[in-house]
Order: structure tokens, then sequence, then C-alpha cells
């Protein structure tokens, strides 16, 4: 397989990948803002205002997955982006651990997994070319 088409394999596989860690992120950050703070006990009691923080940084880092890319702006915060969730992830799988629910601390473990691939991916595989290409959402 020639170089060209083997990047374009693989900017497909961090967009799909990208699209759905996003999905994750967007869920679990809006979840930990919006519900009530009784409603979001876990294994391990955590302070309201720390589950707060994290589903702010879940939301930032979900849209800092997408954005750059599709609006061609500051697109190396993709990696970067993806870099600190994969801190939060590792953060998620010592508490899960700790507590004893192993079969959630391996998902915890897969998702980081996943962060770490488009981390390097968009830094190294097959990061963002032409950055000066219009975005997909501004008109040429």
């Amino acid at each position: 397989m020639d170089t060209g088409r083997r990047t374009s394999t693989m900017n497909v596989a961090l967009w799909i990948v990208q699209g759905l860690l996003a999905a994750v992120f967007l869920l679990a950050g809006g979840a930990k803002l919006v519900l009530p703070l009784d409603q979001m006990t876990g294994p391990v009691a955590l302070p309201g205002w720390f589950l707060r923080f994290i589903g702010l940084a879940e939301v930032l880092g979900a849209l800092g997955l997408v954005l750059p890319g599709l609006l061609r702006i500051r697109t190396g915060l993709t990696s970067l982006a993806a870099a600190r969730l994969v801190i939060i992830m590792i953060g998620a799988t010592i508490v899960m651990w700790s507590s004893g629910m192993v079969a959630v601390a391996l998902m915890n473990v897969i998702v980081a997994l996943l962060a770490v691939f488009v981390a390097y991916g968009r830094w190294r595989l097959a990061p963002y070319r032409d950055s000066s290409r219009p975005s997909v959402l501004r008109p040429a």
C-alpha cells in the first residue's frame, strides 16, 4: 500500500475514533455538569466541585478532539486534548480499580488506549495537513 493511501486510511480511522471518543466524553462530562450532585454517587465519595471540574474537562476535551480539525484552527490542540483525556482516564481507572470495579476499570483502560491512539496519531502518524485550506464551516 502506498504512503498516500495509508495516510488516508489512518486519517479515516482517527476521525472515527475521535468522533466516538468525543461522544463518550460529551455524554459523561455533560452528565457531570448537569446532574444534581446527590445523584452522582460513585464507589468513592468525590467532592462535588471536583466532579464538576472533571465534567468540564471532559466536555472541553471532547470539543478539542473534533473542533480543531473541522475548523482547521490550531489543529495541534487535537493531540493535546487527547493526551489530557488520557490523564483523566488514568485517574478514573485507578479509582475504579481501587474500588474493586475491575470491569469498569478495564473499560477505562480501553478508552485511555483509544485516546493514546488519537494523541499519537494526530501528532505523528496522520497530522492535519495544509491548515491554510478553508474550514468545512467557513465559506471559501
